[in-house]
């Protein structure tokens, strides 16, 4: 189960882990020790110094999902969060991290990034179709003054009852 998400700016955890650490601090108690699986970290270093203290920093290739970051501290435990790769775009990301947070969510990381690809796909897709018929003509200008006016046409119905 996944407590949050975060959105690293780049895949260097030593310059990276500093800036979430000292955020988390106050908030959790002293982080201690981090754990990240390698597959998407080309260096994972050993400890990180962070605002007057030593962070460990461990790394589980099978047992961890590599898609996500494990804290640990003191006072409130182990949390792990949802690592958004760097390169994701804004609306991708945003999603992320609203479904990592989702206390009722059960997903894993690895789960909710094949989701978001799938999302994404599918986005892409209809973009593409949306394209195609704004090529073909289909699509109103946007501007309303630039579209053709058409005129009101009015004229007087008159009833008549059936069988008359």
């Amino acid at each position: 189960m996944l407590d949050g998400a975060w959105w690293p700016r780049s895949r260097d955890l030593g310059a990276e882990l500093p800036s979430l650490t000292a955020v988390l601090d106050p908030l959790w108690g002293r982080i201690t020790r981090v754990t990240v699986n390698p597959t998407h970290w080309p260096v994972v270093p050993r400890k990180v110094p962070v605002a007057g203290h030593v962070v460990n920093v461990g790394w589980f290739l099978d047992e961890q999902d590599p898609h996500e970051l494990m804290l640990l501290s003191y006072h409130m435990g182990r949390w792990n969060l949802l690592v958004v790769p760097p390169q994701t775009a804004p609306v991708s990301a945003a999603w992320l991290m609203a479904a990592a947070s989702d206390p009722l969510g059960t997903s894993t990381a690895s789960r909710l990034m094949e989701e978001a690809a799938r999302l994404r796909t599918v986005s892409e897709t209809d973009r593409a179709v949306e394209a195609v018929w704004d090529s073909e003509g289909g699509h109103e200008t946007p501007d309303p003054a630039a579209r053709p006016r058409i005129p009101a046409v009015t004229g007087v119905l008159t009833y008549q009852p059936m069988g008359r």
